[in-house]
């Protein structure tokens, strides 16, 4: 095994801190700058390595040798070559060769540039993550405090940090003061995190006494000894993992390489067979290389690279206008070729915010309006308990709202202060009328801020309807409140002894609302006496001269991030497109299996094997997993199980939900379902998903709330941070796929009336029927537009109730595709252009059966009396203006025919008389390749330039019997597949 991969399988492990008890050092607060300078001299730099960097011109050559442009550098190589064949043996060699090769350079050479300038915003992974390194960092060394460069910062430091700054290291909190960060980015949760020295966790990412890398403190202060520097810190590890991922390759330029291999076969195949022909028949071995060249040639769809690329590009800018940005064009299809997404929950499938979601008072619970437009319930708002508790929901809050937004809904206004508090002030915006004017009329004289050791918040207040007297007001955790600091609870405005029957009621409520996956409130109030509390009373919030218990209890609010409207619709359509959605997230597994359930990941009636148990009432360890078809795998476990059982899980639970889950871990369950086979999308907006993004088949990041390493990490960015924007991508990547399908069945389709007229040319040696600088005409003209406008064929209408595709059978171009193409609708073009060119040189004297071996003598500049079949006799020039106007009526001929091959690519089952003709750039391709046909025949100069000779109109309809012929011979074939599904036609024809 390579290094790579020990690293990799290294970085992949979770972290794990070893618990030290004591610190060894003579000075046990800060390091000496000798013994500093050794430790940086030993760790290097407090700095993120930069991965290996691709250089711009191997990008660029990627672009012009990878794939399908392989083949048409062969073919221009192969052009250079015969031309080079013709120089040295003849005396007056023709110039189509090189002209064909000079083409086809030129075209892989410019739809190269494109595709390169398409992607050149690729992937900067390591720059985003270097801004989110601190500048300064302030440490104590020899008892002295000093500023210094965070990138000299070494392990065992004594470092401070205040609210704004960012953390310059790993550190293991010493002392702490209210100090709280932000570790969103690492472990995708919302709120703050409280530091203080306590070790109160086994996880590191868990535990109260680390601060990490590159997170944010949000306020207060704290100092901490460092224990990890640079690309040992928990993010210099995510980074590392990120950038030293292996990408698998896209689908798309797996299918690409597939046609590749089947055109180069058919090419080389028909060339060998007619260049040993050609030997038999008694041509030199130079002119049967010329042959074979020629062949090879042919075969090469000029066009087909240019039309896949614009065929991307297009689906790629109208997905932007759908809210999904595409970084490299490959990934549109990769999209409608998945079959599993794993998704973030916060901000993917939720709203981001949190907001009230039910109430409990008056012994009932009630349901907030948790809609993004507030279209939802309400509850009635006369009792005097709601009055109450109401008040000290907007009194008993620190959250206010940003200025300047009164023009903005409420639900959509900014405000300062945590995620809780900033719901509670909405909804009682939203309820109850200005909060501000409510706080004015009761003006807050004292405050106990929340802190985890009491967990509540206490505030007092001047009443404004009993002017001599206060209010205590408070907020905490429900058990608290009511098991230590309640005596009573109103109930319809009246203050009832707290007896066991109403805590058993309270006791449900919680229950009820906990398991619900929401956070949960109590809310109680005192009136305080005033004679005991006049206006003026110095209240001390330090040594309290005031009661907090006997207080009266009001009710419960209960919070959640609610998930986005159109998420269930959203989940539902990749449920019936045979797409399996699986919720990893960071967040609490009894929140996640609740918003699972609330947007249908675990749909209704499917249970886990917690609720089995409960139903039987049995322990867990008699329930059989398999029973249960959802599952909801805690992170702990994730750690402790092999991937044995992991694939286990996967394969046997239609429906899943990871919880509690590390960076690390996102990797191993991307990695868990490609075992299985699938194509994997992967969903997320923290530095933590940046592995998980890189490693999956597609990365989708967040644009508004992703962290800039998510967005660099990813193959797109959804710009509405909306799961729905991913429904609609899979169909885009869908039918992206059924065009190109379509593109390249129209476009391969005029390869046989290319191919045949050179094959006659040899075989029966009559004058060529269709020559090099036509069939360009063709692949690089007439077909171009008409096989882009494909691209803009709506879907067809079982698009997203199909399966994904399976990558392994089917293929962009497979046998059915190539039988239909070649085997059946070309054979019946190629007909329609001989017929064209017998007739014209019957016309002009020359009967089919003299045409047969006249090619020498037809050729032979010396021959200038050849005679046709009445005797008539034909100079050199004379022939040849002929003969180029038969090449121009062959050509007019596939014009025509490929008007009904266009028309009948339109669809793949459904008849045209269903699907109508309402592609307006398709009739506008029609008329294109008519006008560019007509353009080429009649414009004078031609004869010189393009040797295209203008044509007697009754020349244009000589192939229109085939066209109908053509469209006659596909309806009815698609109505054959569409009454026998699974039939003969459908298992021979059905590309």
């Amino acid at each position: 095994r390579t290094k790579k991969d020990r690293n990799l399988d290294e970085l992949k492990k979770e972290v794990s801190l070893v618990r030290k008890t004591s610190c060894h050092c003579s000075n046990p607060h800060s390091l000496c700058t000798a013994r500093a300078a050794e430790v940086l001299a030993r760790d290097g730099l407090n700095a993120l390595t930069p991965p290996p960097t691709i250089p711009e011109w191997v990008k660029f050559c990627r672009q012009l040798f990878g794939g399908f442009s392989i083949l048409l550098w062969i073919g221009a190589l192969l052009c250079f070559l015969a031309y080079t064949i013709q120089v040295v043996t003849e005396e007056e060699p023709t110039n189509d060769n090189l002209y064909l090769g000079v083409v086809l350079a030129a075209v892989v050479i410019i739809t190269g540039c494109f595709s390169y300038f398409q992607e050149a915003k690729s992937s900067r992974i390591m720059d985003s993550f270097k801004k989110m390194v601190p500048q300064q960092a302030t440490v104590i060394r020899e008892g002295e405090k000093m500023q210094i460069n965070a990138e000299l910062v070494v392990q065992g430091d004594l470092v401070e940090i205040k609210g704004g700054d960012r953390i310059p290291a790993d550190l293991r909190v010493t002392s702490s003061s209210g100090c709280k960060v932000d570790n969103s980015s690492l472990t995708g949760e919302s709120e703050p995190q409280t530091r203080s020295p306590e070790y109160t966790h086994d996880n590191p990412l868990e535990t109260r006494n680390i601060c990490f890398f590159s997170t944010n403190c949000v306020e207060g202060v704290a100092s901490g000894i460092v224990i990890a520097t640079g690309d040992h810190t928990v993010m210099g590890r995510i980074a590392t993992l990120a950038s030293e991922l292996e990408v698998r390759r896209t689908p798309i330029s797996v299918e690409i390489e597939h046609f590749i291999h089947i055109i180069t076969g058919v090419a080389v195949f028909l060339g060998m067979s007619f260049f040993i022909l050609s030997i038999i028949l008694g041509y030199t071995w130079l002119e049967a290389v010329i042959f074979l060249i020629g062949i090879i040639v042919a075969n090469v769809p000029e066009g087909l690279l240019a039309t896949v690329t614009v065929c991307l590009t297009l689906t790629a800018k109208r997905m932007a206008k759908k809210n999904c940005l595409v970084k490299n064009l490959e990934a549109v299809e990769t999209l409608g070729s998945t079959s599993t997404i794993c998704s973030d929950k916060t901000g993917t499938l939720t709203q981001n915010r949190m907001t009230v979601a039910h109430m409990w008072f008056d012994n009932q619970i009630h349901e907030a309006d948790t809609t993004e437009d507030h279209s939802g319930s309400t509850f009635d708002r006369s009792s005097a308990t709601w009055v109450a508790l109401s008040r000290v929901a907007a009194l008993c809050n620190r959250a206010e709202f940003k200025g300047e937004q009164e023009h903005l809904p409420i639900q959509m206004r900014e405000t300062a202060g945590d995620a809780s508090e900033s719901a509670l002030l909405k909804c009682m915006e939203v309820c109850c009328g200005s909060v501000k004017d409510m706080r004015a009329r009761s003006p807050k004289v004292a405050e106990i801020p929340f802190n985890s050791t009491n967990k509540y918040q206490l505030s007092i207040h001047e009443v404004e309807d009993s002017p001599p007297g206060h209010i205590l007001v408070m907020k905490g955790a429900p058990e608290r409140i009511l098991d230590r600091l309640c005596s009573t609870i109103m109930i319809h405005g009246q203050e009832c002894p707290l007896d066991e029957y109403w805590r058993e009621c309270f006791q449900n409520a919680y229950l009820d609302l906990g398991g619900l996956g929401e956070r949960v409130l109590g809310f109680c109030h005192l009136n305080l006496s005033s004679s005991q509390f006049p206006r003026g009373f110095t209240f001390d919030c330090e040594n309290t001269n005031f009661p907090i218990e006997q207080l009266c209890f009001l009710g419960l609010i209960s919070m959640i991030d609610p998930p986005r409207a159109a998420v269930p619709d959203a989940v539902g359509k990749c449920r019936s497109a045979g797409i399996k959605v699986i919720m990893v997230t960071g967040d609490h597994p009894i929140t996640a299996k609740a918003i699972a359930r609330g947007v249908g990941i675990i749909s209704e009636g499917t249970e886990t094997v917690e609720d089995i148990a409960d139903r039987l009432n049995i322990p867990l360890s008699q329930v059989d997993p398999r029973d249960a078809k959802a599952c909801v795998v805690h992170g702990s476990d994730l750690k402790e199980m092999s991937s044995e059982y992991l694939d286990d899980i996967l394969r046997n639970h239609t429906e899943i939900v990871f919880a509690r889950t590390s960076p690390q871990q996102k990797l191993i369950i991307v990695e868990g379902c490609q075992r299985q086979g699938a194509i994997v999308a992967v969903t997320g907006d923290g530095v933590n998903d940046s592995p998980a993004l890189k490693k999956a088949d597609i990365g989708v990041a967040m644009g508004i709330a992703g962290s800039d390493v998510s967005k660099q990490a990813a193959d797109m960015i959804l710009l509405d941070d909306n799961f729905a924007s991913i429904v609609t991508g899979v169909e885009e990547g869908r039918l992206i796929f059924d065009n190109l399908k379509k593109s390249i069945a129209y476009t391969l389709t005029s390869n046989i009336p290319e191919i045949s007229p050179f094959l006659l040319f040899i075989i029966a040696s009559v004058p060529l029927p269709l020559g090099t600088v036509t069939i360009l005409c063709i692949d690089l003209g007439t077909d171009m537009v008409p096989a882009i406008s494909l691209a803009y064929e709506t879907a067809e209408s079982d698009i997203m109730k199909r399966q994904p595709r399976n990558p392994k059978t089917d293929n962009l171009v497979n046998e059915r595709l190539i039988s239909m193409a070649y085997g059946q609708i070309g054979m019946i073009q190629a007909l329609g252009g001989f017929f064209t060119y017998f007739v014209i040189l019957a016309e002009n004297g020359f009967l089919p059966r003299t045409l047969v071996g006249i090619r020498l003598s037809w050729d032979s500049r010396e021959v200038n009396d050849l005679e046709d079949s009445y005797g008539q006799e034909w100079t050199y020039e004379q022939r040849k203006i002929i003969e180029f106007t038969c090449h121009t009526a062959f050509f007019a001929s596939i014009v025509v025919v490929q008007w009904a091959d266009l028309i009948i690519c339109k669809t793949r089952t459904n008849s045209l008389f269903q699907q109508g003709m309402k592609n307006r750039v398709l009739i506008f391709g029609l008329f294109v390749e008519t006008a560019l046909a007509a353009f080429l025949s009649y414009c004078p100069g031609m004869d010189v330039a393009l040797r295209m000779y203008p044509l007697k109109t009754l020349w244009w309809f000589c192939a229109f019997p085939y066209s109908l012929l053509i469209f006659i011979y596909d309806e009815v074939r698609k109505f054959i597949l569409r009454r026998h599904r699974g039939g003969w036609v459908e298992r021979e024809t059905y590309y």
